[in-house]
């Protein structure tokens, strides 16, 4: 039995954060309105695109799990890195949209937000804080770009709730001639919804122009060819991630005495030992050279 796509628990990450993100967004736009708020509308605009955004996500995952093809040989994984970009775009929309909305609600008078606001505040912290813990884990996990972008995204409408409660806390014990601290506060958060965007939006653009993985990957590629017993050599490494899976293209150097099938039967215990000892490696692809030098 073929083991699950590591896109699945992906997929059901964003189903949950999706429905998380409807009913938060509808709560806060409410009470926004209601207790007139701006930080907190500007809070479920945020909320909203975060719907947006793990529909996005979800539907990149989807598409990133089906398995290669005629017209896809290496697999649909960039679909991945392509929801992870246009989710980073997002946030960076959302920002711009909710910094020019409230620098027109700081030019313009309004009534002091209601108390009853920050205890809806209080409350979308601790559920988006811990949405972000359980999907960041998931995006760990199987190694997801995309689901960490939704991650951080959750996380982002944490930080903004918490701006927007610091904005209606100080323009309450203020008392009047305060009002605007509450858009003050829209304004920091969208400032922190621009970085995380644009933070986010550079690792997918890399994995789109096939950078090569971060941390050790490489290195543990490299140590897992060499520790095959006849592999006396490795050069022109290269390795490029499709969303959660990785491809390898390696040169191994052997004996030039070895037979066509001993080349082929040491090419393919290389191939099984990376595989076995390095996570989502999907695809080796090695070219065997003979070892003119002696061992490498």
């Amino acid at each position: 039995m073929n083991a699950p796509h590591p896109a699945h628990r992906g997929i059901r990450s964003a189903q949950t954060g999706l429905l998380v993100n409807v009913v938060l967004a509808g709560v806060k736009l409410a009470a926004g309105i209601l207790g007139n708020s701006y930080a907190l509308v500007a809070d479920a605009l945020e909320s909203t695109f975060d719907v947006f955004g793990s529909l996005v996500v979800w539907g990149g995952l989807r598409i990133a799990s089906r398995p290669a093809d005629e017209d896809h040989p290496y697999g649909h994984g960039r679909a991945e890195s392509l929801a992870a970009a246009v989710v980073s775009l997002m946030l960076i929309g959302a920002a711009l949209g909710i910094s020019v909305e409230a620098v027109r609600e700081i030019r313009t008078p309004h009534h002091m937000p209601a108390a009853f606001t920050l205890y809806v505040l209080a409350g979308v912290i601790v559920v988006k804080e811990g949405l972000f813990r359980s999907v960041f884990t998931v995006g760990q996990a199987v190694d997801s770009p995309a689901v960490k972008t939704d991650a951080w995204h959750h996380r982002s409408d944490a930080i903004t709730s918490g701006a927007a409660f610091i904005g209606i806390a100080m323009a309450r014990i203020g008392g009047p001639g305060w009002e605007s601290a509450d858009d003050w506060a829209a304004l920091v958060a969208a400032a922190v919804i621009m970085v995380n965007g644009v933070r986010l939006l550079a690792p997918a653009v890399h994995d789109l122009m096939d950078r090569a993985p971060t941390g050790d990957v490489v290195d543990r590629i490299a140590e897992a060819a060499r520790q095959v017993e006849g592999v006396r050599g490795i050069e022109k490494l290269a390795v490029r991630r499709m969303g959660t899976q990785l491809y390898v293209d390696l040169h191994v150097q052997a004996d030039p005495a070895l037979s066509l099938r001993d080349a082929h039967v040491l090419s393919g215990c290389v191939k099984s030992n990376i595989r076995g000892r390095v996570q989502n490696v999907a695809g080796v692809l090695i070219h065997m050279e003979p070892d003119e030098g002696g061992l490498a």
